[in-house]
């Protein structure tokens, strides 16, 4: 019997890629979108989803479940990329943020947990970021949003296990998407005590994106996780020197990792 997945986020970039993929290994796919009207090409059929909106999210779920009679994966992927010098970042542009990166996967989560406790099974694969696991200048709220997301999943899957439910993250690195495009970037103020700093920090980020990795690498780590019976907890896919990231900030004191991350930034 062919896997129900729901995807979120799912008109363009990993979500898309994800989504592709896997109808072309035979399981059925619903993806989401805010807009799915404005959305031409997708090998696969799509939801109106707002993760910020919880009746078209209760919507969404019981479409599946109405029609499929399960959903046996969730990827939580939409999400949303943010920058600037906290200072500066309007708080109202803060908790947008929060709501879309955190509080919307979580309520995605809990609308589709009752299904899987019934089923008493169920895979829930949240897609985070290598940037969660360390605070980067001019992108912490940004790496706020998706750590704490990637702390609650742990959390999370302790909570249903007893149901047969696996939880599990994807931290992707920097991969060759639009994601650039749909950030909130704070306006580099001209005479801001910032302006230079980030200005050239907000230009390597685009370079990295520009030149990031193919969302396929995204599509087939999804894959394997899907087919691995008791998936671990983190799973990270990206360039290798962006998972050693990772690693160096376990082994390294504090203080030269600082040093490591603000020399990369030319700070």
């Amino acid at each position: 019997m062919s896997k129900i997945i729901l995807i979120t986020g799912g008109s363009s970039g990993i979500g898309k890629s994800i989504g592709e993929f896997l109808i072309h290994k035979g399981f059925i796919v619903y993806g989401t979108s805010r807009n799915p009207e404005n959305v031409t090409k997708t090998t696969f059929s799509l939801l109106t989803l707002d993760v910020k909106n919880v009746d078209s999210i209760q919507n969404a779920v019981q479409y599946v479940i109405k029609k499929e009679g399960r959903i046996d994966v969730l990827i939580n992927n939409a999400g949303v990329g943010i920058t600037g010098p906290i200072e500066e970042i309007p708080t109202n542009e803060m908790r947008n943020n929060f709501e879309t990166n955190f509080f919307g996967p979580i309520e995605v989560m809990k609308a589709v947990l009752p299904k899987m406790r019934e089923q008493k099974s169920g895979l829930i694969i949240n897609i985070t970021s290598i940037a969660g696991y360390m605070g980067l200048p001019y992108r912490g709220i940004y790496s706020a949003s998706k750590g704490a997301l990637e702390i609650v999943t742990e959390a999370l899957r302790m909570e249903t296990k007893q149901f047969g439910i696996e939880i599990t993250n994807i931290a992707p690195g920097d991969f060759a998407t639009n994601i650039a495009a749909g950030r909130y970037h704070a306006p580099v103020i001209k005479g801001s005590a910032y302006e230079s700093a980030y200005g050239n920090t907000l230009a390597e980020m685009n370079t990295h994106v520009d030149s990031g990795s193919n969302p396929i690498e995204m599509a087939q780590a999804v894959y394997t996780i899907i087919n691995t019976p008791k998936p671990k907890i983190h799973y990270k896919v990206g360039a290798f020197m962006q998972k050693f990231s990772i690693v160096l900030k376990r082994v390294l004191p504090d203080k030269i990792y600082e040093k490591m991350l603000m020399n990369h930034y030319k700070l």
